[in-house]
C-alpha cells in the first residue's frame, strides 16, 4: 500500500481521500486509480470483475485493452477510457503499474 500510495501521491495535482470502499486518487473530481479489499466475495462487482472472493483490487482507466493479469470491469461508461483492474499479488509489477497509473491520470485531466 505505501508503494502504491508514493506512486499516485507523486503525480501532479494528486488528492487521496477515503472511497466509499478503500482508498482513491482523484484529479480534479475525477478518480484516476482506487484500491481497496474484496473479502467474501464482497463488494460483489469487483469480486466478479476481478474472479476472486478474497484479495485487494487496484482499478484504474485505459484507453488500450488490457489482457491478463488485468480485467475490465464490469461497470463505467460505454464511451472515453474503460476502467480496468487487477488483483494484487505478492509481487506487482510495479514498473508497469506505475506506468499504467500514470496514464489513468493523465486520461483523467491529469498534467505530467
Amino acid at each position: 500500500m505505501d508503494r502504491l500510495k508514493a506512486i499516485c501521491r507523486a503525480l501532479p495535482g494528486a488528492v487521496e481521500e477515503p472511497a466509499w470502499v478503500g482508498v482513491r486518487w482523484r484529479v480534479g473530481k475525477k478518480t484516476f486509480a482506487h484500491v481497496l479489499p474484496v473479502k467474501g466475495g464482497k463488494p460483489a462487482a469487483y469480486a466478479k470483475a476481478a474472479g476472486v472472493d478474497d484479495g485487494v483490487v487496484l482499478t484504474f482507466r485505459s484507453e488500450v485493452a488490457l489482457k491478463r493479469p488485468f480485467f475490465r470491469a464490469v461497470w463505467g461508461t460505454t464511451w472515453g477510457p474503460q476502467v480496468y483492474g487487477v488483483v494484487l499479488g505478492a509481487k506487482p509489477d510495479w514498473k508497469r503499474l506505475r506506468a499504467l497509473i500514470a496514464v489513468s491520470h493523465r486520461l483523467m485531466g491529469g498534467a505530467g
